[in-house]
């Protein structure tokens, strides 16, 4: 093996690591048995939420793995795999991929790294039942607003109740 590919690898391997490093969640799947048109759509949905879709080496993903202290995800890495970087939401991945699981049978999530931490498959498949941050944040404006609705409601009927007696 000559220099350069030794040197080539070992930026690859970096890159890997760094990747590792500033992503706040990665899903792990196996895709053997999907058509390239469900790969490209997978990979355009994974894209329309800034999620990196990449196929690495195994040895050069095991290797990145240990720099970045993830290597409990190594056990995993066998077979075809192609990894789900996200930076910034660390549910879009893992929503994208099980919903995307769950209409075509071939595609299998094997593991996943959320916030640092090594997680397994049914971790990442719990993560995508979580409600979507928009969500979430409508649920707590709603249990914000509860309060203020009630005290508004019983306001209007004590001013009901005192214009009856007026009356």
């Amino acid at each position: 093996m000559s220099i350069a590919a030794i040197e080539t690898k070992k930026v690859h391997v970096q890159e890997i690591a760094e990747k590792f490093q500033s992503a706040s969640s990665v899903v792990v799947v196996d895709y053997r048995g999907l058509t390239v048109a469900q790969v490209t759509e997978l990979r355009k949905q994974l894209r329309e939420a800034g999620v990196e879709f990449k196929v690495y080496k195994n040895t050069l993903t095991r290797r990145a793995a240990e720099i970045a202290g993830v290597e409990g995800i190594n056990a995993v890495l066998t077979g075809p795999n192609a990894i789900a970087f996200s930076k910034e939401d660390v549910v879009a991945p893992a929503k994208i991929i099980n919903d995307f699981a769950k209409k075509n049978d071939a595609l299998e999530i094997k593991a996943g790294i959320i916030e640092g931490n090594v997680s397994t498959a049914e971790d990442v498949k719990a993560l995508a039942e979580l409600p979507s941050r928009e969500g979430l944040l409508s649920m707590l404006l709603s249990v914000l607003q509860a309060p203020i609705r009630n005290f508004a409601l019983a306001t209007k009927a004590v001013a009901e109740q005192k214009e009856e007696q007026g009356a």
